[in-house]
């Protein structure tokens, strides 16, 4: 058996990340372990291993026939027999099983908001899930609004695991040591920063000393503006810090003293878990699978969604009390390394495989 991920970049969000883990992770367990970036390629093609054979298309449309032919042409020369199509690459991979109908395709839903999706918004989605062997999701959410509204009978909730990443160190957090909270997520909507930023501003009030740390791709879009707009206008260019996207996200981590998942809608953040395996003590909102990762105090807190007093209370808890935020992260490294483990889910995803 021979498998390709595919996944439209390698920037690095939590689709990528899970891409390029599965391509190294299952070298030694398939026949041959390929992943191809279908427009653009980013920081995480750094962590592919040598071994991984690799494919840059280049597409330039929907509907790029030189990008569809390179794809197709290069699975029959390398024998590949199952496609793992990761978010909105199933397009092209269902383009790529109408011409070579014996590949096998499995389709990995990472978006957590598609369960607010409209008809218009599936209705392409809907017609290519015939064409899919097996759907993967990363919430039970996911997995119901999959059941409900695509076409394809098997169905099944994988769970993600962390993999800390082995960049050279290159980034300095800014701010005092020891008193920063940080938040890996890209600029979008969903992540909600200007939740984050609103609460964070109301704890300066009384504790001055801590900084803000926003990891994650810049797309200058206009939320991206809206954001630094808002960073301004509440005089916190001193205290928030915006870095972009960043290779070395465990040294960041390492940096860190609280981790912030501020999010709208989610389905299994890589975020929460590499904030766990690092030992950073979490705050989370509620949304997807996030809430099954952190007991409420016990191993972290969980929060309403865009709920702020309840934000600026979990901080206030964390930043008053060290030793409980010791004990929490200390417990929730314990239940990531014990439940979100690569070999099990690795097993898992080969088992769902073999079945097809």
């Amino acid at each position: 058996m021979k498998v390709l991920q595919l996944i439209d970049s390698l920037e690095a969000g939590g689709a990528e990340r899970v891409a390029v883990n599965y391509a190294n992770g299952l070298l030694d367990k398939v026949d041959g372990s390929y992943l191809c970036a279908t427009r653009t390629e980013g920081l995480l093609k750094a962590n592919l291993k040598q071994e991984v054979g690799y494919l840059f298309l280049k597409k330039k449309s929907a509907l790029d026939i030189t990008a569809i032919r390179g794809l197709y042409f290069f699975i029959k020369k390398e024998g590949i027999t199952l496609i793992h199509a990761h978010s909105s690459s199933f397009f092209l991979a269902t383009l790529v099983k109408l011409i070579h109908p014996k590949i096998k395709l499995i389709w990995h839903d990472h978006y957590g908001n598609r369960v607010n999706s409209t008809f218009k918004h599936i209705f392409i989605l809907k017609i290519c899930s015939l064409f899919f062997s097996n759907i993967l999701v990363v919430s039970t959410d996911l997995e119901k609004w999959a059941k409900k509204k695509l076409w394809t009978q098997k169905i099944k909730y994988i769970q993600n695991y962390p993999q800390l990443d082995s960049s050279k160190k290159q980034t300095v957090l800014k701010g005092e040591k020891n008193k920063r909270i940080v938040c890996l997520a890209n600029l979008r909507s969903d992540k909600n920063h200007t939740f984050l930023i609103k609460a964070f501003r109301e704890i300066l009030d009384v504790y001055p000393d801590w900084t803000l740390h926003l990891i994650g791709k810049d797309n200058n879009d206009q939320y991206a503006h809206n954001l630094k707009q808002l960073i301004k206008s509440l005089l916190l260019t001193d205290t928030v810090f915006l870095y972009g996207s960043c290779p070395d996200t465990s040294n960041i981590l390492s940096q860190s003293q609280i981790g912030v998942l501020s999010s709208k809608s989610e389905g299994l953040p890589l975020a929460l878990l590499e904030y766990g395996l690092v030992g950073l003590a979490t705050i989370t909102t509620d949304v997807g699978q996030c809430g099954t990762v952190i007991t409420n105090h016990e191993n972290g807190i969980v929060i309403t969604s865009n709920n702020q007093e309840e934000l600026c209370k979990a901080l206030r808890f964390y930043i008053e009390n060290k030793k409980i935020r010791q004990s929490y992260s200390d417990q929730l490294r314990k239940h990531i390394l014990e439940e979100y483990s690569e070999i099990s889910t690795l097993q898992n995803i080969v088992k769902i495989y073999n079945r097809l």
